[in-house]
């Protein structure tokens, strides 16, 4: 079998599982944040911080709770990570410097999981366990609590609430991650994944000596590391180990788990706003994306031009032989059009055109099927501005599900579009000004501008995967990084929760001869014609600067 047929029926396998999984799984979450019921250890657990499930919040008190939340999560963490050194489970580790915890800390709140150490030489079982596998849970919890809040938004009526936000953190954990983390761990168990508390032991003789290997919970890190799109590896080698993925199964399983509850939301949220149709929509735009991201990818990685490629039957270089070039290409584009950031490849490796395909996924604002919650909550900010464009043309009041989309709604969703770029812009140029940072890049020219460009690119779209070639344990990569995960999560959250707010106040509109079909494919192609316009007039001249005038100069 060829590795291009190979790769081929890997993404129709996937197509398919995801397909089985969409419906039964995203009845499930529509039922868990619709449900009036708590269960006895939520109900032990809403005691135990003193919160009331049952009280409606409006926007501003959501907000606070989540921005409270996080707060504390990052305090925490950090602290952890800087008394490391005494606790027992240590491995003998010493404590983390306090601009690494910092980022480190910042990046697992922010559903980041950007890494700038080596985990297997680093981090304890305690940290790793209870600190890292901790926020992992917590940080997918809420951006999913973000995109059903934003759901809520435009099915209320009048009302101006958006839910509990305590409830749907506790039911988000509890009902949702932690039983399909549970099954995900057992499967990668079974696919050859260690999952222990074992010390540092010496493996083999080697001609220069020995070589340590530490064990730890893997599987169970691992499940929800690629089911929450969070990205953190256990160790440095990330999804490449073969501790954390075996195999070619365990391969596909991954990306599998990296792309089901993102595509299973747009069920959730046709269900909960009444109109299964309007979910399809939505579903729709993200495989077009998806489907065109891959097959790009496989072009540029299998057919670009060259004695060596053609001779080694593609782009090989910084690829797994377990996986090949079609399970590398396949994960690659699911880990950057997700806020996932795990990588069982090596991103800088890749041709030009490889490497610009993964940076651009993450510029589209990781909405194909995008991250746990915020792929969601992004795709309908860029609907509501569709439905702008859409109204502007034809001279109409736009609305989206029944609500007008008046100033107040666009402005928040053009302050939402405008966050990241800013971030991202803003920094690489800042960083490519400066003297030092600059010093970090492992190559000049256009492959060095994309290592930076591609660090804030991942930071700031909470991504957290990288250009390896970039040296970013350093004071200022540590700090500006770490800004720009925080930043990037959770004022984009802002004006999610506040366009939420808005819309939950408005009386729905009559549907007329004059609506605009938002459930029909003409609609998903304009919503994808949006998409593309808006990204390519932000980013196309850094993009040119880095991976295209690599591309096509290779």
């Amino acid at each position: 079998m060829s590795p291009v047929l190979a790769a081929s029926l890997q993404f129709l396998a996937l197509a398919v599982a995801l397909g089985l999984s969409h419906r039964p799984l995203g009845d499930h979450m529509a039922r868990v944040y619709s449900s009036e019921r708590h269960l006895a250890p939520e109900r032990w657990i809403y005691r135990a911080i003193g919160a009331d499930p049952d009280t409606g919040m409006r926007w501003p008190a959501y907000l606070r709770c989540v921005l409270a939340l996080s707060a504390v999560g990052v305090l925490l963490l950090y602290l952890l990570q800087r008394v490391q050194g005494v606790l027992p489970g240590s491995l003998g580790f010493a404590s983390i410097d306090p601009d690494q915890a910092f980022d480190t800390a910042a990046s697992f709140v922010a559903n980041t999981n950007w890494q700038s150490y080596y985990g297997e030489q680093a981090m304890g079982h305690v940290v790793q366990t209870g600190g890292l596998a901790v926020q992992n849970f917590v940080s997918a919890a809420v951006g999913m609590a973000v995109a059903v809040a934003l759901v809520r938004g435009f099915s209320g009526s009048r009302t101006g609430e958006l839910g509990n936000f305590w409830a749907d953190l506790v039911r988000g954990t509890l009902r949702i991650l932690l039983p399909l983390s549970v099954v995900a761990a057992l499967v990668l168990v079974a696919c050859g994944a260690i999952q222990n508390f074992s010390g540092i032991h010496e493996v083999g003789q080697f001609s220069g000596g020995t070589q340590q290997w530490n064990g730890g919970a893997v599987a169970s890190q691992e499940a929800v590391k690629v089911l929450g799109t969070n990205g953190g590896g256990y160790f440095n080698a990330n999804s490449a180990h073969p501790f954390e993925n075996p195999n070619a199964l365990s391969n596909l399983f991954q990306i599998y788990l990296i792309l089901l509850i993102p595509t299973a939301l747009t069920r959730t949220f046709g269900r909960m706003t009444g109109s299964p149709k309007q979910g399809y929509a939505i579903l729709g735009t993200m495989a077009a994306i998806w489907a065109g991201f891959t097959a790009l990818m496989m072009w540029t990685e299998f057919h670009h031009g060259g004695p060596a490629f053609d001779l080694a039957g593609g782009a090989t270089e910084g690829k797994e032989t377990r996986f090949g070039i079609g399970g590398s290409a396949l994960f690659a584009v699911a880990t950057t059009l997700t806020s996932t950031g795990a990588v069982n490849s090596f991103h800088s490796s890749y041709t030009g055109f490889g490497g610009g395909i993964t940076l651009l996924g993450m510029q589209l604002g990781e909405i194909a099927p995008g991250g746990v919650g915020s792929g969601l909550y992004g795709m309908l900010v860029m609907a509501v501005i569709a439905v702008f464009v859409a109204g502007l043309m034809v001279g109409r009041t736009p609305e989206y599900l029944g609500k007008r989309i008046g100033v107040r709604e666009i402005t928040h969703a053009a302050c939402y579009l405008l966050v990241t770029p800013a971030l991202v812009l803003g920094l690489t140029a800042v960083a490519m000004a400066l003297p030092t940072p600059p010093e970090s890049m492992a190559n000049s020219g256009a492959h060095g501008f994309s290592e930076v460009l591609y660090a804030y690119t991942s930071a700031a779209n909470n991504n957290g995967s990288a250009f390896a070639g970039l040296n970013a344990d350093t004071p200022w990569f540590n700090t500006t990084l770490g800004i720009a995960m925080l930043l990037g999560r959770f004022l984009p959250m802002v004006f999610v929760l506040a366009l939420a707010g808005s819309l939950a106040g408005q009386t729905p509109v009559p549907r007329t001869a004059g609506t605009l079909r938002t459930e029909k494919p003409l609609f998903s192609g304009l919503l994808l014609g949006t998409i593309a316009i808006v990204a390519g007039l932000t980013y196309f001249p850094a993009l040119a600067l880095g991976p295209l005038a690599e591309g096509l100069a290779a």
